[in-house]
Formats: C-alpha cells, structure tokens, sequence
C-alpha cells in the first residue's frame, strides 16, 4: 500500500503504515491503564483519571488512524460526522461521570 489518498467522495484510504501506528498506539493505550491498576502506586483518584484519559485518547486515536476523520478532507460530511461524535463522547464520558458519582453517593 503506497501514500494515503481520497477517493471522489472524500474518503481516505490509509497506508499500512498508517494502520500499524494506529495499532501500536491502542496497544500502548491499552497498557497504560492496566500498569496503572497492577502496579497500585497511585491514588485511586489519580488512577481512575489516568485510566479515562487513556480512553478518551484512544478513541481520538481510533478516530483519525481507522476511521480517518480528520479536518484536512474536503468532504464536509467528515468534519460533521468529527463533531457528531465529540458530542456523543461527551455524552457517554460526562454519563458515567454522573452514574458512577450517584451510585457513590447512594452506597455511601
């Protein structure tokens, strides 16, 4: 597979090394968390916003290296499907926030 290119309908298609980055990166994503509760040297405050801001880092990185969103197509539709989804993952991230801080709340 040679460089990255856009078809007529604005659409990239990577590169196999494109892919392998993206690869290695969410492996490297993945990791940091799991270091992080294995090794129990932070405070669990400090591990839980490690771990949600490995995750939302990785799926940025999903993003741009396997779904290929990014700013720089001249499609306009990518640029709205990029927002789209920067409102849906602060849904789901600022959701959990919320449930995780009520059942805390209601256990305690």
């Amino acid at each position: 597979m040679g460089q990255a290119s856009i078809d007529s309908t604005g659409a990239s298609r990577g590169s196999l090394k494109l892919y392998l980055t993206g690869f290695v990166l969410s492996l490297i994503l993945t990791a940091i968390p799991f270091a992080l509760v294995m090794s129990g040297t932070w405070s669990s405050s400090a591990t839980l916003a490690g771990i949600f801001s490995a995750g939302i880092v990785q799926i940025l990185v999903h993003l741009y290296y396997f779904l290929h969103l990014d700013t720089s197509s001249s499609a306009r539709w990518n640029v709205l499907a990029m927002l789209f989804t920067l409102v849906i993952m602060a849904l789901f991230v600022g959701g959990t926030i919320w449930i995780m801080y009520s059942l805390h709340y209601r256990m305690m």
